[in-house]
C-alpha cells in the first residue's frame, strides 16, 4: 500500500467523517427524544419529564456543538483535497447541499437558542414548538445529506457535458433509486443509536446506586431507560426489515458491492450463508469458511435458487477492497442481533418485574451504550468502501477525483486534524462524562416555581418501577 496523496486524502476524509457522523447519529435521535420528554411533561404535568429534559438537553448541546465543529472541516476538504470531485459534481450536489443549509440549518439556528435557553422567557407551548422545530431540522438535514450521498451511490437524473455532471431531472437527482430506503435506514439507525445510548447511560447511573436508594434519586434514570428500551424493542425488528429491503436494492444497483459484502467470488445460485471466512483477493477465494448451504441466496434474493453476482464478474480494478467490506458488514449485523437480544431480554425482565434490579442486564445495557455508534460506523464503511473504486458509482473514479496536491501537504493537514480533534473531542468527552456522572437531579430538587403553568396536583414517580410495575409509589408535588 502506497501512502501517496490519494491514499492520505482518503484517510483524512475517513478520519474526519468518522468523527463527525458519531454526533449527528446521536443528536438526530436525541432531538426527537427531547421533544418526546417535553410533550409528556405538557401532557401529564409530571415534573420528572421536565427534569429529564433539562438533563438531556445539556448532553444534546455539547453533542450538537461537537457535530458542527467536526462537520465544518469536511466542506473545506472538498476544495482542498477533492477539487476534481467538486468540479465534476458541483452542478448537481452543490444545490442539494445548499438546500440543506437553507432549510435545515436555518431552521435549527432559528430555534436552537429558544430550546436551550428560552424556557423561562417564552411560554411552554412555544418552547415545545421550538424543540419540535429543532428535531424537524435534524431530520431535514439528514434528508439532504443522505440524498447527496445516495446520488453518489446510485446517480440518476443527470447528463455529462464537457466532463461535468449536469442535472436534467431534479426529482430523480433527489429521489435517486437508493435514497428512500437509505434515508429510512439511516434515520432509524440514529434513533436506535440514541435509544441504546440513553438506556446504557441510564443503566450506568442505576448501577452506581443501590436498587433500594430513594425513589427520587433513581426515578429519572429508570424512566429514561424504560422509554429507550421500549423504543428499541419495537424498532430493532423494523430496522432489520428495512435493512433486508435495502439489500435488495444493493443487489439491483450495486451488484459488485453485494459480492464483496458476501465474499462471493463466482456468480452462483444456491449461494451459502457465510458467517465467517478469510477472503483472499490474490487467489480469488475464501479460506476457513463457515457457512450454511443455499440460505444465502434465499436471504439476498428471497428465492432459494436466486442468482447472486460474483466478484469475478468484473475485472480486479473494478472491485472494492473485500476485507473491510466483508467484515464491517458482519460486525454491523452482529451488533443488530445483540440489540435484538437486549430488547427481548428487557421484555422478559419487565414481565418478571426486575428490569431495574437485574445487575447482569444493567451491565449488558451499559456495555451496549456505544453499540448504535458502532453499527452506524460499520454500516458507513460498507457503503463507502463498497462503492470503490468509484466516488460517483460507475462515473467518477476516486483516483480521478483527488486534487493535484502534494503528499507532504496532506500529511501535515492530517496530523494537524488528529491533534486538534484529540484536544477538542477529549475535552468534550470529559465534560459529557461529568454530566452523566451527576445524572438527572432528584425530583425533590424541583422548586414549585419550576412547575410553570401546570396545576398543583399529585403525580406518580416510580420507586422500584414505573406505573403499573412493582414498587410504584405516589409522591406529591411540594
Amino acid at each position: 500500500m502506497e501512502f501517496d496523496a490519494l491514499m492520505l486524502s482518503r484517510i483524512q476524509f475517513a478520519f474526519t467523517i468518522a468523527f463527525h457522523i458519531i454526533f449527528p447519529a446521536f443528536t438526530i435521535g436525541l432531538a426527537s427524544w427531547l421533544a418526546a420528554l417535553e410533550f409528556n411533561w405538557l401532557r401529564t404535568g409530571n415534573p420528572l419529564y421536565r427534569n429529564l429534559f433539562r438533563f438531556w438537553v445539556k448532553v444534546f448541546a455539547v453533542s450538537f456543538g461537537l457535530g458542527v465543529v467536526s462537520g465544518i472541516v469536511m466542506s473545506y476538504q472538498f476544495g482542498t483535497n477533492w477539487s476534481r470531485y467538486s468540479e465534476f459534481t458541483g452542478n448537481v450536489l452543490g444545490p442539494v447541499i445548499a438546500y440543506e443549509v437553507f432549510t435545515a440549518f436555518f431552521l435549527e439556528a432559528a430555534f436552537l437558542g429558544i430550546m436551550l435557553f428560552g424556557w423561562e422567557k417564552v411560554g411552554d407551548r412555544l418552547h415545545f414548538f421550538a424543540t419540535c422545530m429543532v428535531a424537524l431540522g435534524t431530520l431535514i438535514s439528514a434528508f439532504w445529506i443522505l440524498s447527496a450521498n445516495s446520488w453518489m451511490q446510485t446517480p440518476d437524473g443527470f447528463a455529462i457535458e464537457n466532463g461535468k455532471a449536469v442535472p436534467v431531472d431534479w426529482f430523480k437527482v433527489v429521489f435517486n433509486p437508493s435514497f428512500p430506503l437509505r434515508y429510512a435506514h439511516m434515520v432509524l439507525g440514529c434513533y436506535l443509536t440514541t435509544a441504546f445510548a440513553v438506556a446504557g447511560m441510564s443503566a450506568w447511573m442505576l448501577l452506581r446506586h443501590p436498587h433500594d436508594a430513594p425513589a427520587a434519586k433513581l426515578a429519572g434514570s429508570r424512566r429514561s431507560m424504560s422509554m429507550a428500551l421500549w423504543f428499541a424493542t419495537i424498532f430493532v425488528p423494523v430496522q432489520i426489515l428495512i435493512g433486508d429491503l435495502h439489500g435488495l436494492g444493493v443487489l439491483k444497483y450495486q451488484p459488485t458491492k453485494l459480492a464483496a459484502i458476501e465474499g462471493n467470488w463466482d456468480r452462483m445460485d444456491n449461494m451459502p450463508l457465510r458467517f465467517f471466512a478469510i477472503p483472499d483477493e490474490v487467489a480469488e477465494t475464501n479460506h476457513y469458511e463457515i457457512s450454511i448451504p443455499k440460505i444465502g441466496s434465499w436471504i439476498l434474493t428471497h428465492a432459494y435458487d436466486g442468482v447472486v453476482p460474483g466478484l469475478k464478474d468484473v475485472p480486479p480494478d473494478e472491485r472494492p477492497p473485500v476485507w473491510p467490506v466483508f467484515f464491517s458488514f458482519r460486525f454491523m449485523v452482529g451488533i443488530g442481533l445483540a440489540m435484538l437480544g437486549i430488547g427481548l431480554w428487557s421484555l422478559y425482565l419487565r414481565w418478571k418485574g426486575t428490569l431495574f434490579t437485574n445487575r447482569m442486564f444493567l451491565t449488558a445495557a451499559m456495555i451496549m451504550t456505544p453499540s448504535g455508534f458502532g453499527a452506524v460506523l460499520f454500516g458507513w464503511f460498507v457503503a463507502e468502501i463498497g462503492r470503490q473504486p468509484y466516488v460517483v458509482y460507475g462515473h467518477l473514479r476516486t483516483a480521478d477525483a483527488v486534487s493535484p496536491i502534494s503528499t507532504g501537504a496532506v500529511t501535515t493537514s492530517l496530523l494537524t486534524f488528529i491533534v486538534v480533534y484529540a484536544f477538542v473531542f477529549g475535552f468534550g468527552s470529559y465534560y459529557l462524562a461529568k454530566l452523566l456522572r451527576r445524572g438527572p437531579d432528584p425530583v425533590e430538587d424541583i422548586r414549585e416555581d419550576d412547575l410553570g403553568k401546570k396545576p398543583k396536583r399529585p403525580f406518580s414517580v416510580p420507586d422500584e418501577g414505573l406505573e403499573g410495575e412493582p414498587g410504584h409509589k405516589a409522591l406529591p408535588i411540594r
